[in-house]
């Protein structure tokens, strides 16, 4: 697929997109549910695709509501053995197919390149610490869900997209100011598409086929528009030509 437009920049989301860390809060959260609550099919992805995007208490909550957990655990309570459990995961967490590549490519090139994360600074340092040589390559532009600047306005706000575009424009000062329209934005869950879209930017969205499965058809068709206009679905970062966007 050929936008025969040029794009400037490239933003990033992490999880799930960069990192499986998608991967490890289905085993994390499923370890609980099937060992401490007799859940036997552990997290299903028709729960699953409604915590994308949430705050941690907030999305434990959501599990506790789907299987019926009320005043059997608290979501503070389950946000923080879920959380015990995912610090002895986070050093395994791999690289997504595509990533390290696209990246290492963007790079060479000098296209302006961030990470917007809802992970906060200390889940970012846990879930990169096996991976500097894939990090090292932003130089620096990450911005963490915690950032004082978007608090309280996390995904599907748009606000995190658009201190991303802020960042690289005051740190590479280019004669042409870079627009949120001219940001080609990497994402893999719906509510940072709907994030992505209403910051202005071009999504490459790359959904776990799952989510897709459970997503309604209609609501896809409206994200990414009946001609692609606001967005493209890949399987997996593989999949993306950066030439096909003026990169």
């Amino acid at each position: 697929m050929t936008t025969g437009k040029k794009f400037k920049a490239c933003l990033f989301d992490m999880d799930g997109l960069l990192l499986d860390s998608e991967t490890i809060y289905t085993i994390s959260f499923s370890d609980i549910l099937i060992n401490k609550f007799n859940c036997p099919e552990g997290l299903t992805w028709d729960v699953k695709i409604q915590l994308q995007g949430l705050p941690g208490v907030k999305a434990c909550q959501v599990i506790i509501d789907s299987y019926g957990l009320d005043g059997q655990i608290t979501a503070e309570e389950l946000y923080k053995l879920s959380s015990k459990r995912q610090e002895e995961l986070w050093p395994s967490v791999p690289i997504l197919p595509g990533v390290q590549k696209l990246i290492e490519y963007l790079k060479e090139r000098n296209i302006p390149i961030c990470v917007c994360t809802s992970s906060h600074k200390d889940k970012f340092a846990l879930k990169t610490s096996q991976h500097d040589a894939l990090f090292e390559l932003f130089d620096g532009n990450i911005i963490t869900g915690d950032n004082p600047t978007i608090a309280n306005k996390g995904k599907p706000l748009p606000f995190i997209w658009w201190l991303g575009v802020d960042l690289l424009n005051e740190k590479y000062k280019t004669t042409t100011s870079i627009t949120p329209e001219e940001c080609l934005v990497f994402e893999d869950a719906m509510p940072g598409f709907i994030s992505d879209k209403r910051a202005g930017g071009y999504v490459i969205w790359v959904p776990d086929q799952r989510a897709l499965d459970v997503i309604p058809k209609t609501e896809i068709t409206s994200l990414v528009g009946e001609k692609n206009e606001f967005g493209v679905i890949l399987k997996s970062l593989e999949d993306f030509r950066p030439e096909d966007y003026g990169l």
